[in-house]
């Protein structure tokens, strides 16, 4: 067991405090501080702190797979971690995004490997064959845009902006099933021509601004997103999309699990993101790196969603609690130790034989296992082998960690 020395990526829609405050470091940093990747993916893996040094954990799970992962997890995923966990902060928001199921992955990476587009070419669509589920988790108030809405939300929305222009697509949108009307106005939005969104968008910027000016409440988040997106990235069909989907608040614990063809853009916050360890993102707008709609509009789900955050379910004797999703390429749940559980070592619930990341999100606590033992302040991680067997934790005041396993 070593601790897991995370990979900041910068990006400019990050934020210069969040993740340093939450890991304990010195802010504001000179850079926006977007993700900390706490994984293996080729692209920036994570580091242990090991006697000799530090190590990446690619090479350590690539000199020897079945300590690292476990021989059933070698044989399901093959000799690579199946997940990526990251802390992600957004002081701004991030693309219109959709991610592909395992199938369209493979299809569409084959399909630009004989268009021999290099997989770091910006305009690649997939730079692997895996699909991309994630969860993610507040670790703070956290805003987001996720699913399509149920029609005759988005219907009242739109009427309620008052904006005659749009009449036609509360029209095209009420007269069909709610999966093919949100399809028609979704795909009638994001081809319109340039001219047509010149219009469009400014004339649903001051329906927004009429709304809030009025003092009605009911679609206030919406008509704030609507203006903040349209602010920052003027003209942008993403601006309209906004109106179809779940404006979502998640507070401290609750999250959103994005399955394949989820459209969804985070807006603001910090959480603990967890996902198949995978790159493949098609983007719809709200962002200036390459948009492909034919190939969004080909894995997207318009199906509508409820839009309710999901929160952990206790097991056992309630120690730990998890998050109930499909995935099987990762489990995450959470470890509160309070109460009589101070002052004493307590036994992890046992999973399986496989490895975990250990992620302290409040408190101090000492992990144990047959690997050693560590101490992890909020902020730090720990790599638990799965050579390094159960894991016990103490705790001297109330503590709480994330733990990330491969999925049963």
């Amino acid at each position: 067991m070593h601790l897991l020395c995370g990979a900041v990526r910068n990006y400019a829609w990050g934020s210069r405090t969040a993740i340093a405050d939450f890991t304990g470091k010195s802010s504001p940093t000179a850079h926006p501080e977007a993700e900390l990747w706490l994984g293996a993916h080729p692209g920036d893996p994570a580091y242990l702190q090991t006697p000799g040094g530090r190590m990446s954990l690619l090479d350590a799970i690539a000199a020897d797979a079945v300590t690292q992962l476990g021989s059933a997890v070698q044989a399901r995923f093959g000799p690579a971690l199946p997940f990526l966990a990251k802390v992600l902060a957004a002081d701004e928001p991030l693309s219109l995004q959709a991610h592909p199921s395992s199938q369209q992955a493979a299809e569409g990476f084959d399909r630009e490997e004989r268009l021999e587009i290099p997989v770091a070419a910006p305009n690649r669509n997939y730079r692997d064959r895996s699909h991309k589920p994630e969860l993610i988790v507040a670790l703070g108030p956290f805003d987001a845009l996720a699913g399509f809405r149920s029609v005759p939300r988005s219907v009242a929305l739109m009427r309620a902006l008052g904006v005659a222009d749009l009449d036609p697509y509360i029209n095209l949108l009420a007269g069909q099933s709610d999966a093919d009307g949100l399809r028609a106005v979704f795909t009638t939005w994001i081809t319109l021509p340039q001219p047509d969104l010149d219009v469009l968008v400014p004339a649903v910027l001051d329906g927004a601004v009429n709304y809030i000016r009025s003092g009605e409440s009911e679609f206030a988040a919406e008509a704030k997103t609507v203006l903040e997106l349209g602010e920052q990235y003027p003209g942008d069909a993403g601006v309209l999309a906004a109106m179809l989907l779940n404006r979502i608040r998640l507070q401290i614990g609750e999250g959103i699990y994005l399955p394949a063809g989820n459209l969804h853009a985070y807006l603001r916050g910090i959480g603990f993101e967890v996902m198949a360890n995978s790159d493949n993102v098609l983007r719809g707008g709200l962002t200036p790196k390459h948009v492909d709609v034919p190939e969004l509009l080909r894995v997207l789900d318009f199906t509508p969603t409820d839009g309710v955050p999901i929160t952990p379910r206790a097991i056992g004797d309630g120690l730990e609690s998890v998050y109930d999703t499909p995935a099987t390429e990762f489990a995450v749940s959470t470890i509160r130790l309070d109460g009589d559980r101070l002052g004493r070592q307590v036994d992890a619930p046992a999973l399986h034989d496989g490895p975990q990341i250990l992620l302290c999100a409040q408190g101090v606590v000492d992990v144990h296992a047959d690997g050693g033992s560590l101490t992890l302040p909020c902020g730090a991680a720990a790599w638990a082998a799965a050579a390094d067997g159960p894991i016990r934790l103490s705790a001297e005041q109330p503590a709480e960690l994330f733990r990330v396993t491969v999925g049963i």
